[in-house]
């Protein structure tokens, strides 16, 4: 069983990434798709409940931080999952003009960019992650993917 937690800034490709890589094989946990008020008690519930049931996982949000990190890492831990992050390498530039391309509520203000991308920092294995990937976009719009060093 896997927990796989994403790790980057606002249209970075982490949901796009989910749908090629993951969709058939892992339950998919995503703010973006939660009411406003209560989303942080939501996803605990959703991933107990994934990981109560045997489920891989998938925890697609931003989770900039090591502190936004532990509390899904904890839970992974006390059920045994093999954690797994990806960090989605991105530039802040690149990620607003894709973010020019969506609409209604998917359409992220510049403000909540720079608000993430003060917070972000990069994952570590201290953190408790069993495994992590580096990923990038590639000019051809394809995911490269690489181990982290």
């Amino acid at each position: 069983m896997e927990l796989i937690i994403f790790i980057g800034l606002q249209a970075s490709g982490k949901s796009t990434f989910f749908h090629q890589k993951f969709a058939a094989i892992h339950e998919h946990i995503s703010k973006d798709l939660m009411p406003r008020k209560g989303k942080e008690l939501r996803q605990a519930q959703l991933i107990e409940a994934a990981l109560q049931a045997g489920k891989s996982l998938v925890v697609d949000n931003t989770n900039p931080s090591s502190i936004d990190r532990a509390a899904i890492i904890q839970q992974g831990r006390k059920y045994q999952a093999t954690i797994i992050g990806y960090y989605f390498c991105s530039v802040i530039d690149q990620c607003m003009q894709r973010n020019r391309q969506r609409e209604g509520k998917a359409l992220v203000p510049d403000v909540g960019f720079y608000a993430t991308v003060k917070k972000l920092e990069q994952p570590d294995y201290a953190e408790g992650f069993d495994r992590l990937f580096y990923v990038q976009i590639g000019e051809a719009n394809q995911f490269i993917i690489n181990h982290w060093a």
